[in-house]
């Protein structure tokens, strides 16, 4: 038992140290409403952003009309949200890295959505939006209210209309009548 709560203290301790912070990781700060670090938002967006657009070109193939029309949305919105993100780290505003390739969790998503098709991908693909733009919205709210880079909140606080839009758009996937869309 002892050992266990020096484990956890480390790791609690290291939480700065590590890729991104425990709180983040484990939704802890999500339910608390506690604004994440600008690593962990940065590392976030990114992410975010990247399962957006590689998902979204799937469903502009494998997706109904109505998916296709809300995937070309995603992969318009996102590529400009990635770029804005990109120049803010890339002109010193903000000190951050950015990842370059997909989380684990986001990965197997993505290859989940890979390996269905018809009504599949569209139950997983519409679900996952959902979740995904809830998730941003929180993101982009905490940090705009809470984060240590002006630059940075600034942008969320921006950016956080579009996030909604999309949610919306994403709740509203599967509604429509399916008669004489292409599955």
């Amino acid at each position: 038992m002892k050992r266990t709560v020096i484990a956890f203290a480390c790791v609690l301790l290291a939480g700065p140290a590590l890729a991104q912070s425990l709180g983040e990781k484990t939704g802890v700060n999500s339910a608390l409403g506690v604004a994440p670090t600008t690593a962990d938002f940065v590392k976030e967006v990114a992410v975010s952003d990247m399962f957006e657009i590689e998902s979204s070109k799937l469903a502009e193939q494998k997706g109904n009309a109505q998916e296709k029309r809300f995937a070309q949305q995603m992969v318009t919105d996102h590529t400009k949200t990635s770029g804005e993100l990109k120049a803010l780290v890339g002109d010193g505003k903000v000190q951050a890295t950015l990842p370059t390739a997909l989380d684990s969790s986001h990965q197997s998503k993505l290859d989940k959505l890979k390996g269905v098709s018809g009504k599949d991908f569209s139950s997983d693909y519409d679900s996952y939006q959902v979740s995904a733009h809830e998730d941003a919205i929180s993101l982009f709210d905490r940090y705009s209210k809470g984060g240590d880079n002006a630059a940075l909140k600034d942008w969320a606080d921006k950016t956080l209309p579009a996030l909604r839009h999309h949610l919306d758009m994403a709740k509203e996937l599967g509604k429509a009548p399916s008669v004489g869309q292409a599955k």
